[in-house]
């Protein structure tokens, strides 16, 4: 067994031990339930963790991630989640937080082949489409790089309000919001895009669900 995977162990008992210093009830308390107020829909990155970010303890903050943040109506995995989120834990807020920097974002850019995460890609690909002319429009790399990232969690935001999930509660008038964020890696600060439902009002009328 590595020393590096050893650690992993080690450091769970130190994080243990300290929490029941500071807090002997700490781990009893999490064990009875959780009522997290809000879900975050973020990217699988390891430079990304939900918690940290937001300054939230355990409990605070149901989590799902995946490569490169996003909302795809065929994946049953995030469907779940956020049928779970709103209907059961009764979320008030999901967040879709993407981050500048975005390996998936960047893969989304070129034409390379990679293996089976292609089939995954070309759902942000699909965003550059959605986009195009603004984008291409833009001819410092970076700056293009930096501008696809927000419009891909501009993009996720729309595709949570039309789902079915979001649009029950909305007719339940459940108060759900949800909204787009950037994370900078650079400076560890996150961006609000201001790109905010809390209803479908805002929604092409195609999309609105007659929900009875």
């Amino acid at each position: 067994m590595s020393q590096l995977y050893q650690r992993l162990l080690e450091n769970n008992k130190t994080w243990v031990a300290k929490r029941i210093a500071s807090d002997p009830d700490y781990f009893l308390r999490l064990s009875e339930s959780q009522s997290p107020k809000f879900l975050w829909i973020g990217c699988s990155d390891s430079r990304v963790p939900a918690n940290e970010i937001t300054g939230t303890e355990a409990g605070d903050v149901f989590v799902h991630r995946n490569i490169a943040n996003m909302v795809v109506h065929s994946d049953m995995n995030l469907l779940s989640v956020l049928d779970y989120a709103v209907n059961v834990l009764k979320v008030r807020h999901v967040i879709v937080c993407g981050h500048y920097g975005c390996g998936g974002v960047k893969a989304a850019m070129g034409n390379s082949n990679i293996g089976i995460i292609d089939n995954w890609i070309r759902h942000i690909k699909d965003v550059y489409r959605f986009h195009y002319r603004e984008l291409d429009a833009i001819e410092d790399e970076k700056v293009k790089f930096d501008r696809f990232v927000e419009l891909n969690v501009v993009e996720q935001v729309m595709d949570l309000a039309k789902t079915s999930i979001v649009q029950g509660a909305w007719n339940k008038e459940q108060d759900l919001w949800i909204h787009g964020w950037v994370y900078d890696i650079r400076n560890g600060l996150v961006k609000d895009l201001e790109v905010n439902f809390g209803s479908n009002e805002e929604l092409p009328d195609v999309y609105k669900l007659e929900i009875i």
